[in-house]
């Protein structure tokens, strides 16, 4: 199948309404092509789950019912997204054999307009990583070139999404997890408003950073889910309770005369091969009649400190129900129930997940929480309100996604210090709770791809997804070459 422009979710919707294809022919295409597949994108593939559904749907086409869009795609879930009955890990050793006794709101409003499930893809243990190699069965492979990562940590749903043996994914992003490697396997990654989708069912990483976002092989794609599932949700408090979004209507809005500024701390220290190509992406922007203006944001360079400390605290604290006295891993060999917590904990929890615990600790500790965390409380309001004055003068923002495209396998580990650096350009999102979207926009030398960034003010999905597909229109860009990896319909 070649790359659909106009996404692949409608297309497959037009495949199984007029009856071309069987919902459930077409399922087992793609867990066929999964069970095939080297890409380690899948943490647990549910075969039964999956037909089950598809013959459901079938049944309902049979019947004359009208179907939701969505109703008979194939997709997939990150697996820190709970769903009722199927095994949830985060990949991590700690909740092996755990299964939800419920759904996240997101799954159970896709699972009723009749999407899915192919499986729970991988990811770096309870999110916490960049390259999706901090994974109990090792990281998701990069289709473009599976020598490289596929970023993280949603890698293995960007893998997926990538190599075509999902047509979307859910993921979840605390600073980057979707953007980033959406930006290096090339496809489409959204980062929603903070409070526009419900985070209930969702394993916390850091509460107030975490957001589910969509994978998608196009704009298009990605604004149809995002508006399957924002919306209030009463069991999540930071839910927004006046939030609908209709960004799909307004997808083919006109963007002339539309102000773009360039911030141009997001560019200082980034690879002149992921610079070109989006200095090229303004090129078609100001073609389509938009306004390109650079400017200053000095704040940016507060954020990765501010980011890392107050994520690493609620990390530390929402990490501390894994215990092992209520579910997943518990040691087999112990003398008392503090001797029990203690080593569950260390056999459980991987290195990276506990040097964050040790951090976000650290930080809260007696001494030093007016040191560190109170500081980066008040630093992180002077970075939402120097954000906020920016989209004062400007609709969107451009930036680049990650400093470079993806790296080799096995970077991660010989420098953590240097991955974290690399999302400089991403957590600020997450620090101000504004949405952003990653675009592709090209490729490096060695033929891996290239993202943007475009950011908005609070609950503008629409716009940014407007302006995301506006610019694939314009370009003609067949965003993913790896297509014929998989599904072929």
């Amino acid at each position: 199948m070649s790359a659909q422009k106009r996404g692949i979710v409608k297309h497959i919707h037009k495949l199984i309404s007029e009856k071309e294809i069987s919902c459930t022919e077409l399922t087992k295409k793609y867990l066929n092509e999964i069970d095939k597949s080297s890409l380690n994108a899948y943490v647990t593939v549910c075969h039964e789950e999956a037909l089950k559904q598809a013959k459901e749907v079938d049944e309902k086409i049979s019947s004359g019912e009208k179907m939701d869009v969505l109703a008979g795609i194939p997709m997939t879930l990150k697996d820190n997204i709970s769903t009722s009955g199927i095994e949830t890990t985060c990949a991590s050793k700690i909740l092996k054999g755990y299964k939800p006794i419920y759904d996240a709101t997101a799954w159970r409003t896709l699972k009723g307009k009749g999407a899915v499930l192919l499986g729970k893809t991988n990811m770096d243990e309870f999110a916490m990583g960049s390259s999706c190699e901090n994974s109990c069965i090792g990281g998701a492979k990069n289709p473009h070139n599976t020598n490289y990562v596929t970023g993280g940590s949603s890698g293995g749903g960007a893998a997926a999404v990538s190599g075509n043996i999902a047509a979307y994914a859910l993921g979840s992003d605390t600073g980057g997890s979707v953007r980033q490697p959406a930006s290096f396997c090339g496809i489409v990654g959204l980062k929603p408003t903070y409070g526009s989708v419900s985070r209930y069912g969702l394993i916390a990483y850091g509460s107030g950073f975490d957001q589910i976002g969509a994978l998608a092989q196009t704009a298009e794609d990605a604004s149809i889910i995002f508006d399957a599932i924002a919306g209030h949700d009463p069991m999540d408090s930071t839910s927004n309770p006046n939030y609908k979004s209709n960004s799909y209507d307004n997808l083919n809005s006109d963007i002339k005369g539309l102000k773009i500024g360039i911030p141009k701390e997001y560019y200082d220290g980034v690879d002149e091969e992921v610079r070109k190509p989006i200095e090229e992406a303004m090129k078609v922007y100001e073609s389509l009649g938009a306004k390109i203006e650079h400017f200053s944001l000095p704040e940016v360079k507060y954020t990765l400190p501010v980011y890392y400390i107050l994520v690493c605290a609620e990390a530390a604290s929402n990490l501390a129900r894994f215990d092992g006295v209520r579910y997943g891993h518990r040691t087999e060999h112990y003398k008392d129930i503090n001797e029990m917590m203690c080593k569950t904990r260390s056999e459980g929890f991987g290195a990276e997940v506990k040097r964050r615990i040790l951090l976000g600790n650290y930080v809260l500790s007696s001494g030093y929480y007016d040191a560190y965390y109170k500081k980066a409380q008040n630093l992180r309001k002077l970075i939402m309100h120097a954000f906020y004055e920016a989209f004062k003068k400007y609709d969107v923002l451009l930036t680049p996604v990650s400093p470079t495209t993806a790296f080799p396998a096995n970077k991660a580990y010989s420098n953590p210090q240097e991955i974290y650096l690399a999302d400089i350009c991403t957590v600020p999102v997450n620090t101000v709770g504004i949405p952003g979207i990653s675009v592709p926009c090209g490729f490096d030398s060695k033929g891996l791809p290239v993202g943007m960034q475009i950011l908005g003010d609070k609950f503008s999905e629409s716009k940014l997804l407007n302006v995301a597909h506006k610019y694939e229109i314009a370009t003609d860009y067949e965003n993913n070459k790896c297509l014929a990896m998989g599904v072929r319909l």
